[in-house]
């Protein structure tokens, strides 16, 4: 029996012992495989001749992955960085002649803009992807948040004006509908939610105290 001994180390020997091209999704994410598909418009069983649904999903998969919301506010002549209000430097009051208003700012709240009228989905229907079948943890949501690189500054401070904003890509970990806010964790260098010790960032929903 000793024969058949495994050694410690079974999971390296196996990679090692790798012939030809392989179907394992090598890609590792904490994000589920819904949370990426598209919602589309199309009956599950189609006609003959008519665009099967798993190729309309997939198509618009690829085509949503072309897309950079910072590219394209960037096209318009928007720069991300001025979305985010700031708190007024006196010592720096732009001038008549710089066509800048000294006392208002240049930019309205997204929140005046903000219409959910034809959303594809509700804030808890996209909060609903994280939930794999059979599973009661969530697991984050990818997304896009408009946050500062200076994550201590930026708790202490959100309007300082030293801060820079950017696009960055984070995990969607909860909604809070009366206040119509979103509980977002930014991803490491490896696109992972994860916590100082490693471990995978899970939703238990909003504690008692917030």
């Amino acid at each position: 029996v000793t024969t058949f001994k495994m050694p410690e180390d079974f999971g390296s020997v196996l990679d090692k012992q790798v012939i030809g091209p392989t179907t394992e999704d090598l890609i590792k994410t904490d994000f589920p495989v819904q949370s990426f598909k598209p919602k589309v418009q199309i009956a599950f069983q189609g006609l003959p001749g008519q665009c099967p649904r798993k190729i309309e999903v997939e198509r618009r998969r690829q085509l949503y992955l072309t897309f950079d919301i910072a590219q394209l506010l960037a096209s318009k002549g928007i720069d991300s960085n001025q979305l985010m209000p700031r708190h007024h430097d006196p010592d720096n009051m732009p001038t008549i002649e710089e066509k800048k208003d000294p006392v208002f700012p240049i930019s309205l709240p997204l929140k005046i803009f903000d219409n959910d009228e034809y959303d594809c989905r509700t804030p808890e229907e996209w909060i609903s992807l994280g939930l794999e079948p059979g599973s009661h943890n969530r697991k984050p949501v990818p997304g896009k948040a408009l946050l500062p690189t200076d994550d201590v500054l930026g708790h202490e401070d959100p309007k300082n004006q030293k801060l820079i904003y950017k696009w960055i890509d984070v995990g969607v970990l909860d909604y809070d509908k009366e206040t119509d806010l979103y509980l977002v964790h930014k991803t490491d260098k490896n696109g992972l939610v994860r916590d100082e010790e490693g471990r995978p960032i899970l939703s238990e929903g909003i504690t008692p105290q917030g």
